[in-house]
């Protein structure tokens, strides 16, 4: 498995100096945010020439990006900002051959106004489903004209926030562009810590054909989507690396959750892992 961070862990006054600080620590896969190359995380705008130049240096170090950060709430109440997203999501969209990269990390969004990673009592219910799907089927009909995939990632907080529903929302898109982050941190809902090798078991059997690339952090608690660094908190970590490693193809797994000092350590630890 390739070993990747987010660049935004590396904040730095330049590109160069990010991917320096990364490579340092031994990491050559990134999760692009493309803050680091100084642009809003999802620009109105984006010059592609200077994406040639960011893919100049990561090509100069031997770096490779696994996917961009995309995120945006596709539930929002408010419509406007939904359609905000998605115009912004079709820059990023434009930009990713020029970038190096195919994929564009997002998630699925909560009804929660002032925070797309909060919870709210609407995210299980019909309308924000049909939300979810109508923001969804736009976002990935405009990856499918670029030639990209985009990738959502199951968490607690959000309205995908369970494997089944994860799988209902691919059945349900039916395209070859929309694919899986997977997060063994980010699954597990109040009371079912207990559970955790059936709940991992379940959502690699119904997800692991469609997993695109997965994150690397750790959790103390259920109920809410995990914020500790990986190996530093209650994820059995063995089974979810060899559920890792039973998809059939070298997985790039993106640390995050962490702060610089504690970079080589989680890298050790997974290196370590059997």
């Amino acid at each position: 498995m390739q070993i990747g961070i987010m660049t935004g862990h590396f904040p730095r006054p330049t590109i160069e100096e990010t991917l320096d600080a990364v490579i340092s620590h031994g990491i050559r896969s990134v999760q692009f945010s493309l803050t680091s190359a100084g642009w809003e995380a999802m620009p109105e705008s984006i010059e592609l020439e200077e994406c040639g130049n960011v893919r100049q240096e990561m090509e100069a170090r031997g770096m490779t990006i696994a996917a961009l950060n995309g995120e945006f709430n596709m539930v929002h109440p408010d419509v406007a900002k939904r359609k905000d997203g998605l115009q912004r999501l079709e820059v990023m969209a434009s930009a990713c051959k020029q970038l190096g990269t195919s994929v564009i990390g997002t998630c699925t969004g909560s009804k929660n106004p002032d925070s797309m990673w909060r919870s709210h009592p609407d995210n299980d219910s019909a309308e924000a489903w049909q939300d979810l799907l109508v923001s969804m089927e736009q976002a990935v009909k405009c990856c499918e004209t670029y030639g990209v995939t985009l990738a959502f990632e199951p968490e607690v907080n959000n309205v995908a926030n369970t494997a089944q529903k994860s799988r209902r929302l691919l059945d349900e898109i039916q395209s070859p562009n929309l694919k899986i982050i997977m997060d063994g941190a980010n699954i597990f809902h109040k009371g079912q810590l207990p559970r955790m090798t059936e709940i991992l078991d379940e959502a690699f059997d119904l997800l692991g054909d469609d997993v695109a690339f997965a994150h690397a952090k750790d959790l103390d608690r259920d109920g809410d989507a995990g914020h500790l660094p990986a190996g530093h908190g209650l994820l059995d970590y063995e089974r979810y690396w060899r559920l890792l490693g039973g998809l059939g193809f070298d997985v790039p797994v993106i640390l995050h959750g962490l702060k610089e000092e504690q970079v080589d350590g989680c890298v050790a630890f997974l290196k370590g892992l059997p």
